[in-house]
């Protein structure tokens, strides 16, 4: 592992809790990385940190990644570390919530632009609600940095923000929290950890909020948000077939209710679990396994619908189907 660490020549002093930034860094766009950069560089919030970890990127350079790091960011410390063997977006977060300092911690992608007023925006939003988490909208941009939505639910219409308390009954099935508005406690994320192994890091930690704490979603953009063809994440997303549904979509979610089951218990999840056991009988068409899903349908009535009827049709309509869903026609 190897790691550099950088301290200002001119350190603001400030009364103000530190917010550490940490970025999972691998095989980046070097412009779209330079321009997130000096979007955190020009942070109205005055007392920051950032933490980079580089996932042992096959053809960016460490080198080249220290190189644009330093040249972009001037206003606070940073520290740039890189793994030494590849672990994915997951177990880097989690390398970075282990190791980074200060009381509240916002995670990061490589390709999107902050506005300069987010995290000022979100540790007063935080406070103000009296939360454990704190999101926000964001505006969508394409590859060129072009507007494209005013908010992620106009091309993703199934997303709806939720505030509140106790809201892991909704966080078990979808998850409303974009990561890279986050802002969290860093003793609460630091307490999750180690992180799921089956789901997204944002989703984890929000799961973990909403069991015992209270999250705010706050309602205006706060982010250029990046949609392009390397995204991680989306409705669907890698799915094209039947088989992918089963295997990626359904089975990853077995294996999170599974996961979840040995590390808590609360009463929504042992329904969670009643119904995915639901629909793999439907899926395997064993006797009464349409009847269970259908009688436990509103546990989530938009995927039970699909799976009791879209596992039905013929493979080009499911694959046409999917593709409306992927594109937010549906």
């Amino acid at each position: 592992m190897v790691i550099i660490k950088t301290t200002m020549k001119k350190c603001m002093e400030t009364d103000k809790p530190l917010i550490s930034i940490l970025m999972a860094v691998y095989e980046p766009n070097m412009d779209w990385l330079k321009e997130q950069l000096i979007s955190l560089n020009d942070q109205t919030y005055p007392n920051l940190r950032l933490y980079v970890r580089d996932d042992c990127s096959p053809s960016v350079s460490f080198e080249e990644i220290q190189f644009c790091v330093k040249g972009c960011i001037s206003a606070f410390e940073f520290n740039i570390a890189r793994n030494e063997k590849n672990l994915g977006s997951n177990k880097t977060f989690e390398q970075l919530t282990k190791e980074a300092e200060g009381d509240y911690f916002a995670y990061c992608d490589q390709d999107d632009v902050w506005l300069s007023e987010k995290l000022e925006t979100l540790i007063t939003e935080l406070q103000k609600h009296n939360a454990q988490l704190v999101c926000s909208d964001v505006v969508v941009i394409d590859e060129q940095g072009t507007q494209t939505a005013s908010s992620i639910q106009n091309v993703r219409p199934r997303h709806i923000f939720c505030s509140g308390e106790n809201l892991a009954g909704t966080l078990i099935y979808r998850n409303f929290v974009i990561g890279c508005t986050m802002l969290i406690p860093a003793k609460i994320a630091k307490d999750a950890c180690p992180f799921a192994k089956n789901m997204v890091h944002d989703h984890y930690l929000a799961l973990y909020v909403g069991i015992n704490g209270k999250i705010y979603s706050y309602p205006k953009p706060l982010i250029k948000y990046r949609i392009h063809d390397g995204n991680q994440t989306g409705v669907l997303s890698k799915i094209s077939t039947k088989e992918d549904y089963v295997k990626k979509h359904m089975g990853a979610f077995f294996e999170r209710i599974d996961e979840l089951s040995k590390r808590f218990s609360f009463e929504e999840l042992t329904l969670a679990k009643k119904w995915a056991n639901a629909r793999k009988d439907n899926y395997n068409g064993k006797p009464l396994g349409m009847y269970h899903l259908w009688k436990l349908r509103n546990v989530n009535k938009t995927t039970s619908l699909f799976e009791l009827i879209g596992l039905r049709m013929p493979s080009f309509l499911f694959g046409w189907v999917v593709r409306l869903i992927q594109k937010g026609k549906i």
